[in-house]
């Protein structure tokens, strides 16, 4: 079956379309800034050079963060109308498995770090399994210092990968040895990974329902923030 992936959660858009046999297209779009907007020209633009009729799409996977609010809301609400509009089933996947999903190959554990703005970020961790990744704490947001806290407590020879990990890396690097991090290319999840992850759950008929399908908000938005802090000051 074709699935197309669509992955939005962070400052680097990405689509793709892929089968059980392997990937088929993808596009990414990162130029510093969010490309949320292009999400729709994009799967036209992947769907045009693979030859691959949107009727041929059998499913859609998205990740549902967490990451920025406009961009989960923008890439939740995209994939769940495509998969209405198709009548194909949809399946959400955390940005942050799909993230380290790539670092499976791996012997240490690893680290999913996604730079959350006001100087915090979304992080979990994860043990390598045979063909894949298990995640092996919960989702979690907070300070550099207290990621650094967790990775101290775990005792482990880690490996750190996304964003996150890149922008605080000077914190990070006061771990020393027990931790090393991943390529700067595999700093974003990418749509490709979720579409490979998320192929044997279509395969297993395991689908999400639309209405569960939203995105994984770890904290309030900056919006709600104001609205709160109005609302008190009155």
């Amino acid at each position: 079956m074709i699935v197309l992936g669509v992955e939005t959660s962070t400052p680097q858009t990405t689509v793709a379309l892929g089968t059980e046999s392997g990937p088929l297209a993808s596009m990414l779009l990162s130029i510093g800034r969010p490309q949320h907007d292009m999400v729709i020209p994009a799967v036209d633009h992947i769907l045009r050079w693979s030859r691959t009729p949107l009727s041929s799409v059998g499913g859609v996977a998205v990740g549902i963060g967490p990451g920025l609010f406009t961009g989960l809301r923008v890439g939740v609400q995209t994939a769940k109308t495509l998969a209405q509009v198709l009548g194909v089933p949809v399946v959400g996947l955390a940005s942050l498995d799909v993230l380290a999903f790539p670092l499976r190959h791996t012997r240490r554990w690893i680290c999913s770090v996604v730079d959350a703005r006001r100087k915090e970020v979304f992080f979990a961790l994860y043990r390598p399994t045979p063909g894949g990744v298990e995640r092996a704490s919960g989702f979690m947001v907070g300070t550099p210092a207290k990621l650094v806290a967790e990775v101290e407590a775990l005792g482990r020879e880690l490996l750190l990968v996304g964003d996150g990990a890149m922008r605080y890396r000077r914190e990070l690097e006061t771990l020393g040895s027990s931790v090393d991090f991943a390529s700067v290319d595999l700093s974003h999840p990418h749509a490709a990974a979720l579409v490979e992850l998320s192929i044997p759950r279509f395969m297993r008929e395991e689908f999400d329902r639309s209405a569960d399908v939203v995105p994984l908000y770890l904290r309030k938005s900056d919006a709600e923030i104001a609205w709160d802090k109005r609302a008190r000051t009155g």
